[in-house]
């Protein structure tokens, strides 16, 4: 993928539907380090968020408040997440960004 804003757009598409279109991208792109970057990372981060509003499902009350807290931060963090791979930056969440950079060494691209 050489053109820079067709790579951008790639970026900012891993966000789009979360984690699913971060396993898409992951699987499609092959090349380009910036959009694999930023599919694993909302791979990880969606992923992670999808797990943990299922759990906070179960708990009465306090989880449904936790619940929409970490959904309304999510949704904040996906707004940004996908405006700055729009904008080519290789924005890292703090923690999640750098567990994609260690998954993505390892699977060797």
């Amino acid at each position: 993928m050489a053109d820079k804003g067709n790579e951008n757009l790639m970026g900012a598409v891993s966000y789009l539907l979360g984690f699913v279109t971060g396993i898409i991208m992951l699987l499609l792109e092959k090349q380009s380090k910036f959009v694999r970057f930023h599919a694993m990372q909302s791979t990880i981060l969606f992923g992670g968020v999808f797990v943990a509003n299922i759990a906070l499902g179960f708990l009465p009350i306090i989880g449904w408040l936790l619940g929409l807290l970490l959904s309304f931060t999510s949704f904040i963090l996906w707004i940004v997440c996908m405006w700055k791979a729009f904008q080519g930056e290789m924005y890292k969440v703090p923690y999640v960004g750098d567990v994609a950079e260690k998954q993505l060494s390892k699977m060797g691209k």
